[in-house]
């Protein structure tokens, strides 16, 4: 019996999607960075926005860690294969910056259209991150 193969290494190597996974991961870091500037923050209970700091504290080295394992990836298909321990953190990172984009459009609230940046190239990533999250979902039959 054969060895499933994790096609979003591939896709992430091979086809580019590191581009668009790199540029989620530094959305995401930015977004913890931010969080005491955040409109959802700044409605919840005091208490709660603690918790999500040091959450947030906790969370930004983990993404610098991932962002150096995709370089290394691009040098070395097995750093890349290792790459699917994190499949959950990159999802993670993919349906926030999704998800700040569509708030960014649909509430045009000045926090999320500036951690957003340019709307216009955002929008064209939109299809990109679908992409994204579908193959890094999937693995070789």
């Amino acid at each position: 019996m054969s060895e499933k193969i994790w096609l979003g290494g591939i896709y992430i190597k091979e086809e580019g999607g590191y581009e668009i996974i790199l540029k989620s991961l530094n959305h995401y870091k930015n977004r913890l960075k931010t969080l005491n500037d955040s409109p959802e923050l700044k409605d919840s209970a005091a208490m709660f926005a603690s918790v999500l700091n040091q959450q947030a504290r906790k969370t930004v080295p983990k993404i610098n860690e991932v962002i150096v394992k995709i370089h290394d990836g691009l040098e070395d298909i097995q750093v890349m294969n290792d790459l699917q321990e994190e499949k959950q953190f990159l999802e993670k990172a993919l349906t926030c910056y999704e998800s700040d984009i569509h708030k960014a459009e649909d509430t045009g609230h000045e926090y999320f259209v500036n951690l957003v940046g340019d709307m216009l190239r955002a929008r064209e990533d939109l299809r990109t991150i679908r992409t994204a999250l579908e193959k890094i979902r999937n693995f070789s039959e």
